[in-house]
């Protein structure tokens, strides 16, 4: 099994900045892909990153290309997400999730473990 607990979330103005964390522990060497998912209110939850756990290779949505960097420290079992720019359409609950096969999927079923979420509120 392993667990996952994100961190970082607040409240932001829009044109900001924000940097989240997701710490992973417990089974982390069966971890193929990691990703960065969001919910907003209302909405369905939605792919942001993934990165694969042991080269880096990184894939983003459409929605936050060239705004979001995905990063992870595979020694220290640390996932990061950094996105800049960020506008009201971005307020949303930020998850981590694993999967033990897939990388960079968007679909959720492809993974397995799930953070509980960390809330970015985007408005001045």
């Amino acid at each position: 099994q392993v667990q996952l607990e994100e961190s970082g979330g607040g409240l932001v103005q829009p044109g900001g900045s924000l940097r989240l964390s997701c710490g992973l522990s417990g089974r982390t060497r069966g971890v193929y892909g990691v990703a960065w998912f969001r919910q907003a209110p209302g909405k369905a939850r939605e792919f942001v990153a993934a990165i694969k756990w042991d080269d880096g290779r990184t894939r983003y949505a459409d929605s936050v290309y060239g705004r979001a960097v995905i990063s992870r420290d595979a020694a220290k079992g640390t996932l990061g997400l950094t996105m800049v720019s960020l506008s009201p359409e971005d307020t949303a609950t930020y998850y981590c999730a694993t999967s033990p096969s897939a990388f960079g999927s968007s679909n959720q079923d492809a993974y397995n473990y799930w953070g509980q979420g960390t809330q970015v509120t985007v408005s001045s």
